[in-house]
């Protein structure tokens, strides 16, 4: 006889996942989301992510997705009111010292917990915070299991702002025994498992090249999943572009605040104004050795915003080819229509 996991108790009324791709910006968006009244410091889900991959590959039931989702976020709430498994690290981003309000982490591991934390869960509704990297590309098993107590806060951006740290993690990342998302095996060579159905051409691409079709084939499929699961199980998704957020932040956190029904804090403007935001050049970012390694460089004095794009364009040229530059045009193009034009000033 088969057997079939199963949870019937809920313990996470509600859950935020910051997502979006490598480079998009989501390290900005969290510690905002974070700022605002009964959402959690961000926390990372690998454990999520690869249910998510396990299933889009068809290597264990939507069942057993949905139910180890429902586990794994159950679990995770539950740890973050005990004051459990938190991040004391300062210089992390994720760290306990970098949320607006750590005093409520310090006070949580003081506090009685064990049987008490399902009725202040209940009293205080706390909102669990996740950033995950591509997951609502392959998210059926998470709207299946959290239905409407979930919500994606989807980050985009220009793709000539993700190219630079999508190639850097390809190179430095991917084949080191630090990566924990989940690859597949192909013609005895290990690749992300989003490869599956062009492993080919992304054995046959340099780094450069595999950043820029992984871009392309990423946000083709995150686009048509969005609409999907919208239509099939009415999710909670507002996509956000990361250039009209940071140069006009206002109609974009008003939109974040009634999806989740929070409210701006007497901390949020300290963090905007922390990450930057508003700003006037897009590409005026907080100076940290962390977006450093991932590629981050400081805007060219006196440059325009299309004048900031021609430079990482041509910074690529040489290594992507014709045919790679020929669809990451096409994605800036498309990107410039849908979302930002660079060569229009409100």
């Amino acid at each position: 006889m088969a057997v079939r996991i199963t949870r019937k108790k809920d313990m996470a009324n509600q859950v935020v996942f910051v997502d979006g791709q490598a480079g998009c910006g989501k390290t900005l968006f969290s510690p905002i989301i974070a700022s605002l009244s009964r959402v959690e410091l961000l926390t990372y889900s690998y454990q999520i992510q690869n249910y998510c991959s396990m299933r889009h590959l068809d290597l264990i039931s939507a069942d057993s997705a949905s139910t180890l989702i429902r586990y794994d976020t159950d679990l995770q709430i539950y740890n973050t009111m005990m004051g459990r498994e938190l991040n004391f690290r300062p210089s992390d981003l994720s760290s306990v010292f970098n949320d607006h309000n750590p005093t409520r982490y310090f006070q949580r591991m003081l506090q009685d917990g064990d049987e008490l934390i399902p009725d202040i869960i209940s009293l205080e509704k706390p909102i669990l915070h996740l950033a995950t990297h591509n997951l609502l590309a392959y998210s059926e098993p998470i709207w299946q299991s959290l239905g409407e107590r979930c919500v994606f806060i989807e980050v985009i951006r220009h793709p000539l702002y993700m190219v630079r740290q999508q190639k850097l993690n390809i190179e430095r990342l991917f084949n080191s025994n630090r990566h924990f998302s989940l690859n597949i095996e192909y013609n005895n060579e290990e690749i992300p498992f989003y490869a599956y159905g062009w492993e080919d051409l992304y054995l046959n691409s340099n780094s450069t090249q595999k950043a820029i079709h992984s871009i392309a084939q990423i946000t083709s499929i995150t686009e048509k999943n969005s609409q999907l699961m919208k239509g099939k199980y009415d999710a909670k998704i507002i996509s956000i572009p990361f250039e009209p957020f940071v140069l006009k932040p206002e109609p974009w956190i008003e939109k974040i605040t009634d999806i989740l029904d929070s409210d701006i804090t007497d901390s949020t403007r300290d963090i905007m104004i922390k990450q930057n935001v508003p700003r006037q050049v897009i590409a005026d970012g907080i100076d940290l050795d962390i977006y450093k390694r991932c590629g981050w460089v400081p805007p060219i004095e006196g440059a325009s915003e299309r004048e900031e794009l021609l430079v990482r364009r041509e910074d690529l040229i040489n290594e992507a080819g014709e045919e790679a530059m020929l669809i990451l045009d096409l994605l800036c193009d498309e990107y410039e229509k849908k979302y930002w034009n660079p060569d229009y000033v409100d």
